[in-house]
Protein backbone atom coordinates (compact mmCIF):
# COMPACT_ATOMS: atom_id res chain seq x y z
CA UNK A 1 0.00 0.00 0.00
CA UNK A 2 1.68 3.20 -1.37
CA UNK A 3 -0.62 5.77 -0.19
CA UNK A 4 0.63 5.81 3.66
CA UNK A 5 4.54 5.77 2.35
CA UNK A 6 6.34 8.53 1.25
CA UNK A 7 9.54 9.76 0.48
CA UNK A 8 11.03 13.23 3.01
CA UNK A 9 13.53 15.26 1.47
CA UNK A 10 12.25 18.95 3.13
CA UNK A 11 14.86 21.87 3.62
CA UNK A 12 15.61 21.94 7.22
CA UNK A 13 15.38 25.89 7.73
CA UNK A 14 16.04 28.86 6.02
CA UNK A 15 19.66 30.25 4.98
CA UNK A 16 19.70 33.99 6.89
CA UNK A 17 23.61 35.14 5.99
CA UNK A 18 27.25 32.87 5.52
CA UNK A 19 26.64 29.98 7.39
CA UNK A 20 23.85 31.15 9.74
CA UNK A 21 20.93 29.14 9.09
CA UNK A 22 17.24 29.29 11.10
CA UNK A 23 16.30 26.01 11.60
CA UNK A 24 12.94 24.95 11.71
CA UNK A 25 13.36 22.63 14.55
CA UNK A 26 14.65 26.09 16.42
CA UNK A 27 11.39 27.47 15.98
CA UNK A 28 9.44 24.15 16.88
CA UNK A 29 11.18 25.09 20.14
CA UNK A 30 10.09 28.60 19.97
CA UNK A 31 6.21 27.74 19.18
CA UNK A 32 6.58 25.24 21.93
CA UNK A 33 7.45 27.74 24.79
CA UNK A 34 5.52 30.47 23.42
CA UNK A 35 2.24 28.27 23.33
CA UNK A 36 3.12 27.05 26.97
CA UNK A 37 3.50 30.92 28.47
CA UNK A 38 -0.21 31.33 26.89
CA UNK A 39 -1.33 27.90 28.79
CA UNK A 40 0.63 29.18 31.59
CA UNK A 41 -1.32 32.47 31.90
CA UNK A 42 -4.74 30.99 31.54
CA UNK A 43 -4.20 28.89 34.16
CA UNK A 44 -2.66 31.52 36.59
CA UNK A 45 -5.56 33.40 35.87
CA UNK A 46 -8.32 30.94 36.58
CA UNK A 47 -6.84 30.18 39.85
CA UNK A 48 -6.32 33.94 40.66
CA UNK A 49 -2.23 34.07 40.81
CA UNK A 50 -0.56 36.72 40.21
CA UNK A 51 0.94 37.17 36.94
CA UNK A 52 4.13 38.92 38.00
CA UNK A 53 4.93 35.02 38.66
CA UNK A 54 4.31 34.18 35.42
CA UNK A 55 7.46 35.63 33.45
CA UNK A 56 10.11 34.23 35.75
CA UNK A 57 8.39 30.60 35.49
CA UNK A 58 8.59 31.07 31.76
CA UNK A 59 12.84 32.08 32.27
CA UNK A 60 13.51 29.24 34.68
CA UNK A 61 11.26 26.83 32.48
CA UNK A 62 12.88 27.89 29.30
CA UNK A 63 16.66 27.26 31.11
CA UNK A 64 16.12 24.11 32.63
CA UNK A 65 14.57 22.84 29.61
CA UNK A 66 17.17 23.58 27.42
CA UNK A 67 20.33 23.20 29.78
CA UNK A 68 18.52 19.69 30.83
CA UNK A 69 18.16 18.23 27.90
CA UNK A 70 21.50 19.45 25.78
CA UNK A 71 23.14 18.07 29.18
CA UNK A 72 21.02 14.77 29.33
CA UNK A 73 22.10 14.41 25.62
CA UNK A 74 25.81 14.49 25.73
CA UNK A 75 25.78 12.25 29.14
CA UNK A 76 23.22 9.59 27.93
CA UNK A 77 24.28 9.21 24.31
CA UNK A 78 27.27 11.58 23.45
CA UNK A 79 29.73 12.26 25.60
CA UNK A 80 32.53 12.28 22.90
CA UNK A 81 31.87 15.83 22.79
CA UNK A 82 33.51 16.81 25.93
CA UNK A 83 36.80 16.02 24.84
CA UNK A 84 35.91 16.82 20.53
CA UNK A 85 33.41 20.01 20.49
CA UNK A 86 33.24 21.16 24.31
CA UNK A 87 31.93 24.06 23.13
CA UNK A 88 29.32 22.74 21.00
CA UNK A 89 27.80 21.70 24.12
CA UNK A 90 26.41 25.13 25.36
CA UNK A 91 26.23 27.05 22.26
CA UNK A 92 24.36 26.67 19.19
CA UNK A 93 27.40 26.45 16.50
CA UNK A 94 29.39 23.65 15.68
CA UNK A 95 33.43 24.08 16.06
CA UNK A 96 35.06 21.00 15.02
CA UNK A 97 35.04 20.76 10.94
CA UNK A 98 34.65 24.14 10.52
CA UNK A 99 32.11 26.79 12.53
CA UNK A 100 28.58 26.18 11.52
CA UNK A 101 25.47 27.45 13.43
CA UNK A 102 23.63 24.43 13.77
CA UNK A 103 21.15 25.25 16.46
CA UNK A 104 20.11 23.21 19.34
CA UNK A 105 20.83 20.16 18.38
CA UNK A 106 20.84 16.83 19.89
CA UNK A 107 18.84 17.16 23.00
CA UNK A 108 17.44 14.49 25.25
CA UNK A 109 14.10 14.45 26.64
CA UNK A 110 15.00 12.45 29.54
CA UNK A 111 17.50 15.44 30.58
CA UNK A 112 14.86 17.96 30.04
CA UNK A 113 12.39 16.31 32.25
CA UNK A 114 15.07 16.29 35.11
CA UNK A 115 16.57 19.95 34.48
CA UNK A 116 12.57 21.14 34.14
CA UNK A 117 11.78 19.35 37.79
CA UNK A 118 15.25 20.80 39.22
CA UNK A 119 14.29 24.18 37.71
CA UNK A 120 11.26 24.64 39.52
CA UNK A 121 12.56 23.50 43.02
CA UNK A 122 14.83 26.43 42.14
CA UNK A 123 11.69 28.56 41.12
CA UNK A 124 9.98 27.65 44.15
CA UNK A 125 12.78 28.69 46.44
CA UNK A 126 12.69 31.80 44.95
CA UNK A 127 8.87 32.50 45.04
CA UNK A 128 6.89 30.86 47.57
CA UNK A 129 3.29 31.36 46.89
CA UNK A 130 2.38 27.70 46.16
CA UNK A 131 3.85 24.41 46.81
CA UNK A 132 6.62 22.73 44.27
CA UNK A 133 4.12 19.85 43.59
CA UNK A 134 1.42 22.55 43.05
CA UNK A 135 3.83 24.39 40.64
CA UNK A 136 4.88 20.84 38.95
CA UNK A 137 0.87 19.81 38.65
CA UNK A 138 0.15 22.25 36.38
CA UNK A 139 4.05 22.95 34.63
CA UNK A 140 3.32 19.70 33.17
CA UNK A 141 0.49 20.36 30.90
CA UNK A 142 2.62 23.06 28.77
CA UNK A 143 5.12 20.37 28.32
CA UNK A 144 2.98 17.80 27.00
CA UNK A 145 1.94 20.55 24.37
CA UNK A 146 5.48 21.00 23.91
CA UNK A 147 6.42 18.26 23.33
CA UNK A 148 3.75 17.68 20.27
CA UNK A 149 5.74 20.24 18.30
CA UNK A 150 9.31 19.21 18.99
CA UNK A 151 8.76 16.20 18.10
CA UNK A 152 7.47 17.44 14.39
CA UNK A 153 10.85 19.18 14.76
CA UNK A 154 12.43 16.16 14.97
CA UNK A 155 10.59 14.64 11.82
CA UNK A 156 11.53 18.21 9.95
CA UNK A 157 15.14 17.66 10.79
CA UNK A 158 15.10 13.70 9.92
CA UNK A 159 16.37 12.72 13.12
CA UNK A 160 15.38 10.12 15.96
CA UNK A 161 14.29 8.03 13.05
CA UNK A 162 13.11 4.47 13.17
CA UNK A 163 13.73 1.34 12.12
CA UNK A 164 13.24 -0.27 8.58
CA UNK A 165 9.47 -0.25 8.47
CA UNK A 166 9.43 -3.79 5.89
CA UNK A 167 5.67 -4.59 5.03
CA UNK A 168 3.91 -2.12 7.57
CA UNK A 169 2.05 0.45 5.45
CA UNK A 170 3.17 3.57 6.73
CA UNK A 171 6.65 4.06 5.80
CA UNK A 172 9.16 6.67 5.22
CA UNK A 173 11.92 7.19 3.08
CA UNK A 174 14.64 9.38 5.34
CA UNK A 175 17.09 10.79 2.19
CA UNK A 176 18.94 13.39 4.57
CA UNK A 177 19.81 10.94 7.03
CA UNK A 178 20.74 8.48 4.72
CA UNK A 179 23.41 10.14 2.95
CA UNK A 180 25.31 13.05 4.89
CA UNK A 181 25.94 15.88 3.26
CA UNK A 182 29.38 15.74 1.65
CA UNK A 183 28.65 11.75 0.62
CA UNK A 184 25.37 13.15 -1.21
CA UNK A 185 27.42 16.27 -3.09
CA UNK A 186 29.83 13.34 -4.15
CA UNK A 187 27.69 10.84 -5.50
CA UNK A 188 25.80 12.96 -7.65
CA UNK A 189 28.24 15.59 -8.34
CA UNK A 190 25.75 18.28 -7.20
CA UNK A 191 27.96 20.83 -5.70
CA UNK A 192 24.56 22.56 -3.63
CA UNK A 193 24.05 20.42 -1.07
CA UNK A 194 20.00 20.85 -1.06
CA UNK A 195 20.38 20.65 -4.95
CA UNK A 196 21.71 17.20 -4.48
CA UNK A 197 19.41 15.95 -2.27
CA UNK A 198 16.53 17.25 -4.46
CA UNK A 199 18.01 15.41 -7.09
CA UNK A 200 18.20 11.81 -5.63
CA UNK A 201 14.03 11.98 -5.38
CA UNK A 202 13.80 14.28 -8.71
CA UNK A 203 16.03 12.65 -11.38
CA UNK A 204 15.60 9.49 -12.61
CA UNK A 205 19.84 9.56 -13.24
CA UNK A 206 19.64 8.69 -9.56
CA UNK A 207 17.17 6.37 -8.84
CA UNK A 208 19.53 3.76 -7.40
CA UNK A 209 20.55 6.04 -4.44
CA UNK A 210 16.57 6.22 -3.76
CA UNK A 211 16.03 2.84 -3.85
CA UNK A 212 18.45 2.18 -1.77
CA UNK A 213 17.02 4.37 1.18
CA UNK A 214 14.81 2.09 3.16
CA UNK A 215 11.29 3.06 4.45
CA UNK A 216 11.54 3.43 8.34
CA UNK A 217 8.46 4.05 10.84
CA UNK A 218 8.01 7.61 11.41
CA UNK A 219 8.47 6.95 14.98
CA UNK A 220 8.60 11.11 15.91
CA UNK A 221 5.76 11.50 14.38
CA UNK A 222 4.26 8.66 16.54
CA UNK A 223 5.57 10.28 19.75
CA UNK A 224 4.12 13.91 18.59
CA UNK A 225 0.36 11.84 17.70
CA UNK A 226 0.44 10.36 21.06
CA UNK A 227 1.38 13.57 23.09
CA UNK A 228 -1.63 14.74 21.56
CA UNK A 229 -3.50 12.60 23.86
CA UNK A 230 -1.64 13.40 26.78
CA UNK A 231 -2.09 16.74 26.84
CA UNK A 232 -5.72 16.55 26.34
CA UNK A 233 -5.93 13.84 29.16
CA UNK A 234 -3.55 16.30 31.55
CA UNK A 235 -5.94 18.93 30.44
CA UNK A 236 -9.09 16.87 31.23
CA UNK A 237 -8.17 16.15 34.93
CA UNK A 238 -7.04 19.47 35.39
CA UNK A 239 -10.35 21.78 34.17
CA UNK A 240 -12.89 18.96 34.53
CA UNK A 241 -12.12 16.99 37.63
CA UNK A 242 -11.12 17.60 40.99
CA UNK A 243 -7.81 15.98 40.91
CA UNK A 244 -5.76 19.41 40.17
CA UNK A 245 -6.58 19.30 44.10
CA UNK A 246 -4.26 16.26 44.98
CA UNK A 247 -0.65 17.17 45.22
CA UNK A 248 1.11 15.54 43.02
CA UNK A 249 -1.37 13.38 41.06
CA UNK A 250 -1.15 15.73 37.30
CA UNK A 251 2.32 15.42 37.86
CA UNK A 252 2.74 11.78 38.22
CA UNK A 253 -0.10 11.06 35.45
CA UNK A 254 2.17 13.01 33.14
CA UNK A 255 5.20 11.08 34.12
CA UNK A 256 3.35 7.79 33.76
CA UNK A 257 1.62 8.81 30.40
CA UNK A 258 4.60 10.34 28.39
CA UNK A 259 7.56 8.04 29.67
CA UNK A 260 4.90 4.87 28.70
CA UNK A 261 4.66 6.31 25.75
CA UNK A 262 8.28 6.86 25.27
CA UNK A 263 9.11 3.26 26.07
CA UNK A 264 6.98 1.64 23.89
CA UNK A 265 7.69 3.55 20.62
CA UNK A 266 11.18 3.43 21.31
CA UNK A 267 11.14 -0.25 20.11
CA UNK A 268 10.00 1.33 16.71
CA UNK A 269 13.16 3.58 16.92
CA UNK A 270 17.00 3.41 15.48
CA UNK A 271 19.57 3.69 18.88
CA UNK A 272 20.41 7.64 19.15
CA UNK A 273 24.17 7.80 19.12
CA UNK A 274 25.82 5.18 21.47
CA UNK A 275 23.90 3.01 23.26
CA UNK A 276 25.69 3.18 26.73
CA UNK A 277 22.48 1.14 28.59
CA UNK A 278 21.24 -1.82 26.29
CA UNK A 279 20.02 -4.48 28.60
CA UNK A 280 18.08 -7.40 28.20
CA UNK A 281 16.96 -6.52 24.71
CA UNK A 282 15.96 -2.91 26.22
CA UNK A 283 18.13 0.43 24.52
CA UNK A 284 19.01 3.36 26.81
CA UNK A 285 15.50 5.51 26.14
CA UNK A 286 13.54 2.82 27.56
CA UNK A 287 15.42 2.20 30.39
CA UNK A 288 15.54 5.95 31.74
CA UNK A 289 12.17 5.94 31.16
CA UNK A 290 11.29 3.27 33.73
CA UNK A 291 12.47 5.19 36.89
CA UNK A 292 9.59 8.22 35.66
CA UNK A 293 7.04 5.94 35.48
CA UNK A 294 7.31 4.47 38.66
CA UNK A 295 8.13 7.89 39.99
CA UNK A 296 5.23 8.59 38.31
CA UNK A 297 2.91 6.01 40.07
CA UNK A 298 3.69 6.90 43.48
CA UNK A 299 2.82 10.43 43.15
CA UNK A 300 -0.43 9.23 41.48
CA UNK A 301 -1.57 6.69 44.04
CA UNK A 302 1.16 6.14 47.55
CA UNK A 303 1.89 10.14 48.20
CA UNK A 304 0.15 11.94 50.56
CA UNK A 305 1.16 15.47 51.70
CA UNK A 306 2.24 15.94 55.35
CA UNK A 307 -0.65 17.50 57.29
CA UNK A 308 0.07 20.16 59.96
CA UNK A 309 -0.06 19.26 63.29
CA UNK A 310 -3.23 21.15 65.49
Amino acid sequence: MQLLKFDWNPITGIDIVGNFKLHFYSLMWVVAFILGWYIMKRIFTKEKISIDYLDPLFIYTVLATMLGARLGHVLFYQSELISQDFFSIFLPFKFKGGFEFTGFQGLASHGAAIGIIIGMYLYRRKYKYKSILWILDRIVIPVASGAIFIRIGNFINSEIIGKASGDFPLGVRFIQDQYYKREIVQRTGIKDVQEAYNAVTENPQFQNLLEAVPYRHPSQLYESFCYIFVFLILWYFYSKTTKKDQPGFLFGLFLVLLWTIRFFIEFTKEPQGEEYINWFSLNTGQWLSIPFVLVGLYFMFVYKPKTANK
